[in-house]
């Protein structure tokens, strides 16, 4: 959030996909194979990569476990993949992409050792510079748009599965634009749905029933009743329909959605992306501090909006930067809880994977929906949070 929108109003829009979407499908894998690995090896690096098309899916990068039982499930990945695949939902051979009919191929081998002997001393696994967002407009302390368009598309999922919809597919986008008073949302300005659909669905006199089915099952449970009203603009399958998707529609590759991954467009993007890396890789490690960070300063009531950077070298195991912004909103200046951050954060990548307890097989339920705002998630806890109010008020 710039400083210069403080003031007046505005309009802001965030996307989320569902967990059909092509680069979903390709995130949904890639984690999928790290979990497999880490439960057997915790200590397994790992770097996978995943591209799928029509019929097609190939798991490329860079993996190294260290003993039988993970070797095993690395001999098991296409396993993997195909029950990932069917858990989505492309199970019909109609799709041109199912689980049991598309071809797997695999080609991994073992991590750099010009890379493994910077992590061997507890470095980081890769240079860069990572951002988290926290503010007051949910529950959840995240940014409003980005939150609806993540539960359309947790909404989206349930009325599929549960046929409440007739021949809705797994593919879909959502997108939800919130008019803005400064800081304060007011208003559902636009709300737009793409889903991909069976073709008893296809033409204008259908695509108008599906609007129709699409706003009362999933738009209208979502929207929070003082911000929706009539004037709201509602936009189903914009194109005219949309029968052709999934992977068949338009390739799908890991990390091509980091922006849905994170908090919309709110706030900064380092550039890099999560899926299929172990926690030894800060792109993904360290972002998930960076958002701790900020949720808990936020529910500590010491800022109304927080942003935090960190940055690394690869093979370095402390920061080489630590940058607090709270965009005027701050109880106390950035540089005093910047310092409240290095005294109540454990930074160094065996800190942040210690302190989150990130060597679990807990990365497949992050690759759909987004990485924050899922109470589940240990860098949504806000436990660092009392100990922040308490060190605040003796500054």
């Amino acid at each position: 959030m710039k400083k210069s929108q403080a003031n007046g109003h505005y309009l802001f829009t965030s996307e989320s996909v569902s967990l059909g979407h092509p680069d979903k499908v390709s995130d949904q894998i890639s984690d999928a194979v790290l979990d497999s690995l880490i439960r057997h090896d915790p200590m397994a690096r790992v770097a996978c990569e995943t591209l799928c098309t029509t019929g097609l899916v190939v798991i490329a990068g860079e993996v190294t476990v260290h003993n039988a039982a993970a070797e095993k499930a690395l001999l098991e990945v296409e396993e993997t993949a195909r029950r990932t695949i069917k858990r989505i939902g492309y199970t019909d051979p109609a799709m041109k992409f199912d689980s049991e009919s598309c071809a797997i191929i695999r080609t991994l081998h073992g991590q750099s050792g010009d890379i493994s002997m910077g992590v061997d001393r507890e470095g980081a696994g890769d240079q860069g510079m990572m951002f988290g967002f926290a503010c007051r407009e949910t529950p959840e302390l995240m940014p409003l748009p980005i939150m609806l368009a993540h539960k359309l598309m947790d909404r989206h999922q349930k009325v599929r599965e549960k046929n409440i919809i007739p021949g809705l597919r797994p593919d879909a986008k959502s997108q939800v634009t919130v008019e803005y008073d400064g800081l304060k949302p007011v208003r559902i300005h636009t709300v737009v749905i793409s889903t991909q659909h069976h073709p008893m669905w296809n033409g204008p006199r259908k695509q108008a029933e599906l609007k129709k089915a699409v706003t009362k099952h999933i738009i209208e449970p979502i929207m929070p009743k003082k911000m929706w009203h009539g004037d709201a603009v509602i936009h189903v399958n914009p194109t005219g329909q949309f029968e052709i998707g999934g992977p068949h529609g338009d390739t799908g590759l890991t990390g091509r959605k980091i922006i849905v991954d994170t908090y919309g467009g709110r706030g900064r993007h380092g550039g890099g992306a999560f899926s299929g890396k172990d926690p030894t890789k800060v792109d993904r490690s360290a972002a998930y501090m960076c958002r701790y960070i900020a949720k808990n300063i936020v529910a500590a009531g010491l800022a109304d909006v927080c942003e935090i950077q960190l940055s690394y070298a690869i093979g370095v195991a402390e920061p080489t930067s630590v940058h607090v912004d709270c965009f005027g909103t701050g109880k106390l200046g950035n540089h005093a809880i910047s310092e409240l951050v290095r005294e109540h954060f454990q930074l160094t990548p065996r800190g942040i994977i210690k302190m989150l307890d990130l060597r679990k097989p807990i990365y497949e339920q992050t690759a759909f929906h987004g990485h924050f705002g899922k109470p589940s998630f240990n860098w949504e806890k806000t436990d660092v949070a009392p100990k922040l109010a308490k060190a605040a008020k003796i500054r």
